[in-house]
């Protein structure tokens, strides 16, 4: 047989009759299809135009005709192409059942939901493995106040954005320093509540003391343990911490 254009070399098309009864204008297909540019629709040997002879509704499961075929008219419809209902076709089954791979080629290709643009992507392994190697980076010495860091929140089992400024509380660090005379007698000077006798340098008539041997401390009061002379002069400084 000669055709006029291409060849078909392969495939076969499905062809489905139908019956008119001169009222009925919208007939259910065997097959779903994607566009009227999909089928090739005959009317007692007249060939429709798509679009103006019929055009299809319910999602490409019915074919309507702009108006009635006469009784008796013979009526077929050959599929050139048929829709595929992704849904259906890759049920969960399909997906879970499947052998999960350990590694990957670097022109492998993955899909995943552009959740901006509503849309099915791909994306190569080159471009996953970038986005997910943190051994092969190079570590950062410094960071800007607006920079990112990833934590993972044990409370919440997710992965948590946080800025450097949230890393980077602001600390005041102070320190108190005090000032006394002895007289002979007395033995305890008030420090603030919260210094230990390691956060608190004593100096006497310009020596520094031992911590513990020449001085303690319990909760707002610094005992030497000796009194100092009169007329000595103390300087108890208590050391920067934060507050």
């Amino acid at each position: 047989m000669a055709y006029i254009g291409r060849q078909p070399s392969y495939g076969a098309l499905e062809t489905q009759n139908l019956t008119a009864d001169s009222s009925t204008t919208t007939f259910t297909l065997d097959y779903a299809v994607g566009s009227t540019a999909s089928v090739l629709v005959s009317v007692a040997g007249v060939i429709q135009q798509p679009n103006t002879g019929y055009s299809l509704s319910g999602g490409g499961n019915n074919i309507v005709f702009s108006a009635a075929p006469t009784t008796g008219d013979t009526i077929f419809v050959t599929f050139l192409g048929l829709t595929r209902d992704v849904g259906s076709f890759l049920s969960t089954g399909i997906i879970t059942t499947q052998t999960a791979t350990t590694d990957s080629a670097s022109a492998d290709l993955f899909l995943t939901y552009d959740d901006s643009a509503s849309a099915l992507r791909k994306i190569t392994n080159t471009n996953l493995t970038k986005t997910l190697d943190f051994i092969g980076q190079t570590g950062e010495a410094s960071v800007a106040q607006d920079d990112l860091v990833l934590v993972y929140d044990t409370s919440a089992s997710a992965l948590r954005k946080m800025t450097k400024a949230n890393f980077s509380p602001t600390i005041t660090l102070t320190h108190v320093t005090r000032t006394a005379t002895g007289d002979g007698s007395t033995v305890g000077f008030t420090v603030t509540s919260g210094v230990d006798v390691n956060n608190v340098m004593v100096i006497l008539n310009g020596l520094v003391q031992t911590p513990t041997t020449d001085y303690s401390v319990s909760s707002t009061t610094l005992t030497f343990g000796t009194a100092p002379q009169a007329s000595d002069a103390i300087v108890i400084r208590e050391l920067p911490r934060n507050t």
